[in-house]
């Protein structure tokens, strides 16, 4: 007859194995969460936008702040006209691959983690590479009125031609 005082050492031992087994018998893959971290929100319906883009408003204006701030997520190729707004604005990259050129300047490439803070009244477009989706947080200040909407971007733009 087996002393009771040895029953718990036996069903550890008994656990362990089982976890051992289990492990050495799964093959289990660890990938990262690709949860994003905003809704991706409604398709935007604009003439300002060439491409697919959708928009979750997360903040929206109001006398006591006055800055508008939205998660806008641009489908591969798609983008924005050239506009600028009378307080500037800030992008905050979140994922994927996406460009951003100012009137006069050399389009940049954008990547998730970089910040680019928008001049006032500085013309300008941002949007997504040819092969990646983008994600960004736009921050915009509607202080001194709204977004200014200008004409299309070019392909030959696009493509930094």
């Amino acid at each position: 007859m087996m002393n009771i005082k040895y029953l718990p050492f036996i069903c550890l031992i008994a656990i362990m194995g089982s976890c051992i087994d289990q492990s050495e018998s799964r093959d289990i893959e660890m990938k990262p969460s690709r949860a994003k971290i905003f809704s991706k929100g409604v398709r935007l319906e604009s003439d300002h936008f060439h491409g697919n883009a959708w928009l979750d408003v997360l903040v929206v204006a109001d006398s006591v702040n006055q800055n508008a701030v939205g998660s806008v997520t641009f489908e591969p190729g798609s983008r924005t006209n050239w506009h600028s707004h009378p307080n500037g604005q800030i992008i905050l990259t979140l994922e994927g691959e996406g460009y951003y050129q100012e009137q006069g300047s050399s389009k940049k490439i954008l990547r998730k983690g970089d910040v680019v803070k928008c001049p006032a009244n500085l013309p300008h477009w941002h949007g997504a590479s040819p092969d990646s989706e983008f994600v960004q947080v736009a921050i915009t200040s509607r202080v001194n009125g709204p977004t200014e909407w200008l004409s299309p971007v070019s392909d030959e733009e696009y493509r930094g031609e």
